[in-house]
């Protein structure tokens, strides 16, 4: 193992398995026994983003941590040969759970983009979904009046500059790492998350994220996430926990007012010291939230027991 690599599996101490999706290597981990819980990342992260809880609650429940095409561990295909939209992950991710046949009682984590991918998914077979945890996130349209972050307008909108801020200089994930976490990151920590967008063509998920977030009809995504932020209400009598960061410089405090005029069932907690990142920066709370939430909405009324193969 290289050094540098050494430096962040330190805190990913997991078996990589992967999964046949339309051709291509769906990275994924997958810890403990019991009732599954699934993880879903957004951009510019990746399994890793879920390593803590992913250790915490595999005492009890058998949690699966997935990487999208083009990200993390995952293949990373060319533009010519995978069609990075919102359809194509939700479709990948239903693919994954079908394979493993997780077609009930699943819990879905859910981090910024990945709440769009995971919403999705659950919209599609609600029959699937035991329970929903969200994290500064989003599974509709741009609030009412919300403009788009001026960060995220530049690499959208403006594409040769995209390409060389993006794919050439790495600048959305290295500025992640700095902004996206209140508390600041250590080093080791930002070598893993920088670990899988090493070069221009292992960066391409990572642009084609922002590009594809819609604004207006007509845009590739639009009347995908129209259907998912229309549906949501489909989804009312499924508990739901909401931990939020409220230092976020994208997902902020407007998103987390949407979350509540949707979805008014929800539990929600804030976190005033919290960014974007909010597994890194209170994430022993919103483990223990999480925890606790579990417990309380337990399957057929029976509480997990220790798994056997907890470490």
């Amino acid at each position: 193992m290289k050094a540098d690599e050494a430096c962040w599996r330190q805190h990913y101490p997991f078996k990589s398995r992967w999964a046949t999706i339309g051709g291509y290597r769906y990275h994924y981990i997958d810890e403990g026994a019991g009732e599954p819980i699934v993880c879903v990342h957004g951009n510019p992260t990746w399994s890793f983003y879920y390593r803590n809880l992913v250790r915490d609650l595999r005492k009890r429940f058998r949690v699966i941590a997935v990487d999208h095409i083009g990200c993390g561990l995952s293949d990373k295909p060319s533009l010519n040969d995978y069609d990075y939209t919102l359809k194509n992950r939700i479709d990948d991710l239903e693919a994954f759970l079908d394979g493993l046949d997780l077609t009930r009682n699943v819990t879905f984590v859910m981090h910024d983009w990945g709440g769009m991918i995971g919403m999705g998914a659950a919209l599609r077979r609600p029959e699937r979904v035991q329970r929903l945890v969200l994290m500064n996130t989003a599974a509709f349209l741009l609030p009412e009046g919300k403009p788009l972050p001026p960060s995220l307008w530049l690499v959208r909108n403006v594409s040769p500059m995209a390409a060389l801020l993006l794919q050439g200089m790495n600048l959305f994930t290295i500025g992640a790492n700095v902004m996206a976490s209140a508390r600041g990151l250590q080093p080791s920590i930002i070598a893993g998350y920088n670990a899988p967008y090493d070069s221009w063509s292992h960066r391409i998920a990572v642009r084609r994220f922002v590009q594809d977030i819609p604004m207006r009809v007509g845009d590739p995504s639009y009347d995908d996430v129209k259907w998912i932020g229309d549906h949501l209400k489909e989804l009312a009598g499924i508990p739901k926990l909401i931990c939020w960061g409220e230092q976020d410089f994208v997902f902020d405090l407007d998103f987390l007012a949407e979350w509540r005029r949707r979805c008014p069932e929800a539990k929600v907690h804030t976190f005033p010291s919290a960014g974007h990142y909010c597994l890194e920066d209170d994430g022993d709370q919103i483990t223990a939230l999480v925890r606790e939430f579990l417990d309380s909405h337990p399957i057929h009324g029976i509480k997990p027991a220790l798994a056997e193969s907890a470490i």
